[in-house]
């Protein structure tokens, strides 16, 4: 959650991203702890060592700050997207490891894992004609596809989009279930639809 520190900062402004800074990982070990909606204003200023005024000047609500950590989670999906895309070996074998990773950073997310998934598929898709988080995750996607069919393993008889659209499609399903679905087997359905995703790609022998 920290950010890095550009050296033309004042002062005044390294004293503001790191109060903010602090706010955020004082926001995320209590929202890991308790869940976003048991924990409340007072206790991440009571951990920041801040004061409510403080918080509010840098974020204008809780639902904010669950935004922003939102936000840098969704970042660092796209990096382990663009790892798994990077390792060697077959397409049915990345998307296994990337919908194993989906499910080893849903479960570990703590007790705001499903209001964290929630944020993380809003944002993707909140109002404009062409939201920059959504084209990311497409691309991100079309990726893994592209490099596939470059490999030899993806079939070409149908269009990048409609693939990408597919297991992009496949995501959200799975991150929809876990989100709303309390006893939902995250893990195993993820590897299941890995599979499927495979077979249904593969180029024809």
């Amino acid at each position: 959650m920290v950010s890095s520190e550009p050296v033309d900062l004042s002062r005044r402004e390294r004293r503001k991203l790191e109060v903010r800074n602090r706010i955020l990982e004082a926001a995320v070990d209590l929202f890991d702890e308790r869940g976003f909606e048991a924990t409340t204003v007072a206790e991440i200023c009571e951990r920041a060592d801040v004061a409510h005024k403080t918080l509010f000047n840098h974020f204008v609500s809780k639902q904010h700050l669950l935004r922003e950590i939102a936000q840098d989670a969704l970042q660092q999906f796209l990096v382990d997207i663009e790892q798994v895309r990077k390792q060697p070996g077959s397409t049915p074998a990345r998307l296994r490891n990337l919908f194993g990773t989906i499910a080893d950073n849903a479960e570990r997310a703590g007790p705001m894992r499903r209001e964290l998934l929630s944020e993380i598929i809003h944002i993707a898709h909140e109002a404009g004609t062409e939201p920059e988080q959504a084209r990311q995750l497409h691309d991100a996607f079309g990726a893994i596809i592209r490099e596939g069919r470059s490999g030899g393993d993806v079939s070409r008889e149908h269009s990048i989009q409609t693939q990408t659209e597919l297991v992009l499609g496949a995501f959200y399903a799975l991150m929809f279930n876990w989100a709303n679905l309390e006893s939902y087997p995250l893990r195993r359905q993820a590897l299941a639809v890995a599979r499927l995703l495979g077979d249904t790609l593969a180029a024809p022998e």
